[in-house]
């Protein structure tokens, strides 16, 4: 907390993330200016973002997440400018798109991971997830064959549904429960009318922290910001 002032607003501007409101609303609500409610949002969210299990264990899915790229507040681009809620130049899942790799156990346990603009590739999933995931786990995929070829050779048992051709479900075997996780993310990042790439490690942390209401206080969440995790 370094450097950060007005310490008796920190409590209600805290209050005011769990409302999942927006920096400007924030700021406004608590009497801070605009660019101090954006230095303190991602301030405390920068620990909070690694409080996180140190394994998944029992049955983990994963499944990816395509968000279009964002440079939202860059003084220099490296494509033409586009409007807020705009589309990409091609369809499918292009070098426009940020990929981003969730992996969730049943017991709600989450890691996520940016990997890079456009598909994930067999080498990313060994670089990423391969040290988050119990020796013993069950992966539980989509049919991507980078899945396939992650799991054979990191010797982790691997079960995957088909959904192109409609296959959802197999017993145990599913993915249901990370892609519920996608859909309340991108319900909660809506609400904040874009927001650039490079912040999104601290989006999917706030995310992690506010899902099932595991951070559900003010003085939990400052617990949290300072790096102090309840285990």
């Amino acid at each position: 907390m370094s450097r950060l002032r007005h310490r008796a607003k920190w409590l209600d501007y805290l209050g005011k993330m769990l409302d999942a409101e927006s920096v400007r609303a924030s700021a406004k609500a608590v009497e801070v200016h605009r660019n101090t409610s954006f230095r303190w949002r991602h301030r405390f969210l920068a620990l909070a973002k690694h409080d996180r299990p140190q394994r998944l264990a029992g049955i983990a899915e994963a499944d990816e997440l395509f968000l279009l790229e964002s440079q939202k507040g860059s003084r220099k681009l490296d494509r033409p400018a586009r409007r807020p809620g705009g589309v990409a130049s091609t369809r499918g899942i292009s070098r426009e798109h940020v990929c981003v790799l969730v992996a969730r156990d049943r017991t709600g346990g989450t890691h996520d991971f940016i990997s890079g603009r456009g598909a994930f590739t067999k080498d990313q999933l060994h670089l990423h997830l391969l040290p988050v995931l119990d020796p013993d786990v069950l992966l539980v995929t989509d049919g991507h064959p980078a899945y396939r070829s992650f799991a054979r050779e990191a010797g982790i048992s691997h079960g995957f549904v088909n959904l192109r051709a409609g296959d959802r479900v197999r017993g145990a075997v599913h993915v249901q429960n990370v892609n519920s996780y996608h859909r309340r993310f991108r319900q909660w990042l809506a609400r904040f009318h874009g927001v650039a790439s490079r912040y999104l490690p601290n989006c999917l942390g706030c995310q992690w922290a506010l899902d099932g209401a595991r951070i559900a206080t003010p003085e939990q969440f400052l617990r949290t910001a300072i790096g102090v995790f309840d285990t």
